[in-house]
């Protein structure tokens, strides 16, 4: 067995970015994938670890070019063939230098490379090995494929979203693979890293989204059990049951967002509305659906924007359900920088926010490999030098299918 490595080092800073932010000196590395994995790894990134993508040649096959897949920013990448054995034993030589590594492949596959849990922590006990799935790494369905589509479906959540008298409805692909995957999956990494750095023992953490996604309806189990939710979509209160709790389209074909859970919001609501006193009361349920025709009704008078003035300066949790281009430009977000321009691309910055060590964004996404002699010297990594130039004479020789 190889010897030990030592817990890493203070991260040398590269010439070209200097990290900055709460995970400053912290390492990643990232085996690529798809999906919730990069978004992890960016997150990580953005707070200011050094997040090395180990890139495979021929690229993953979906998603944009690598020059625009912002999941990519913040990071460095090198460019390893993990079938060679001179790839696999680069790849463990960075995570003997590693704080943390994210993987998302089926599993067994990361093991039949030779670059699994147990060859990983028996170069670096301290690391902290991050396996990011939908299935989980155990059970049934460990070894099938599937989306986020399906791990909703699975998992419950799903059949929250939509109306009683319709289909479920797709929450993009934001709620399993980024809120009960990556989020879950970051949690976990840094959990363990506490763990790794107060006691110099690393473990592997099992982030699946089925697992992440049910973890996010424990309030609603909890409803559940004392009676006040429905196991079925569009009858509750926070699910578009309630018809002050959901979406009117305007008279341009918009759409206004409103949700006066209490009374005092609602009293606002309907006075700004105009809704007389014949109008059902809020907690009138046998009356909902009349109040929900009266609702439509009123807001089918006048335009989102006309809507928008009226209740800009009041309490009434009302808002324009905005494209992705207008709410880059909402005053409000705007003020706050929530979106932001680099390198001549508009996108989200970094969230939360830090008083003392903000996070930042220093790079545009990594091309595939344009980082492996820089990593060679900062992780010193002399191996990844040879691999680059046989990757260089490798991109020159024809391709056979």
């Amino acid at each position: 067995m190889t010897p030990a490595t030592p817990p890493a080092t203070p991260l040398a800073t590269p010439s070209a970015a200097p990290p900055s932010g709460p995970l400053a000196g912290v390492r990643v590395l990232e085996l690529a994938g798809i999906g919730p994995g990069p978004f992890a790894a960016m997150l990580l990134a953005d707070l200011g670890a050094d997040v090395v993508r180990v890139d495979r040649p021929g690229g993953q096959g979906l998603g944009p070019e690598p020059a625009r897949d912002l999941t990519n920013r913040n990071k460095r990448s090198v460019l390893v063939d993990l079938k060679a054995p001179e790839g696999v034993a680069a790849v463990l030589d960075l995570a003997a230098r590693a704080d943390l590594l994210v993987e998302g492949w089926r599993p067994g596959v990361a093991e039949r490379l030779g670059i699994g849990p147990d060859a990983c922590l028996a170069r670096n006990p301290a690391l902290v090995y991050g396996r990011m799935t939908g299935w989980g790494q155990d059970g049934p369905l460990a070894q099938r494929a599937g989306h986020d589509v399906t791990y909703l479906a699975t998992s419950g959540l799903l059949g929250l979203i939509g109306a009683a008298d319709g289909p479920p409805a797709l929450p993009a692909n934001l709620l399993g693979d980024y809120a009960g995957g990556s989020l879950y999956l970051v949690v976990g990494l840094l959990a363990a890293l506490h763990h790794a750095r107060a006691t110099g023992t690393g473990q592997v953490v099992d982030a699946a989204i089925v697992d992440g996604a049910a973890h996010l309806s424990t309030m609603l189990w909890g409803l559940v059990d004392a009676g006040l939710w429905q196991d079925r979509r569009g009858v509750n209160l926070l699910d578009g049951g309630a018809p002050w709790y959901g979406t009117y389209e305007t008279s341009d074909g918009r759409w206004m967002a409103v949700g006066p859970l209490e009374p005092r919001f609602y009293a606002e609501f309907a006075r700004l509305l105009e809704l007389g006193p014949d109008v059902p009361e809020q907690y009138d349920l046998p009356r909902w659906p009349e109040l929900r025709a009266v609702l439509a009704a009123r807001f089918a008078t006048r335009t989102q924007a006309e809507w928008t003035e009226l209740f800009a300066d009041h309490d009434a949790c009302v808002a324009p359900v905005l494209t992705l281009g207008q709410a880059a430009a909402h005053p409000h977000l705007a003020a706050r920088g929530s979106y932001t321009e680099h390198g001549g691309t508009r996108q989200p910055g970094t969230a939360p926010r830090f008083s003392a060590t903000p996070g930042a964004l220093r790079t545009p996404p990594a091309r595939p490999g344009e980082h492996t002699a820089e990593v060679a010297r900062d992780w010193a990594v002399p191996g990844l030098n040879s691999l680059n130039s046989l990757n260089s004479l490798n991109s020159l020789a024809p391709h056979t299918s």
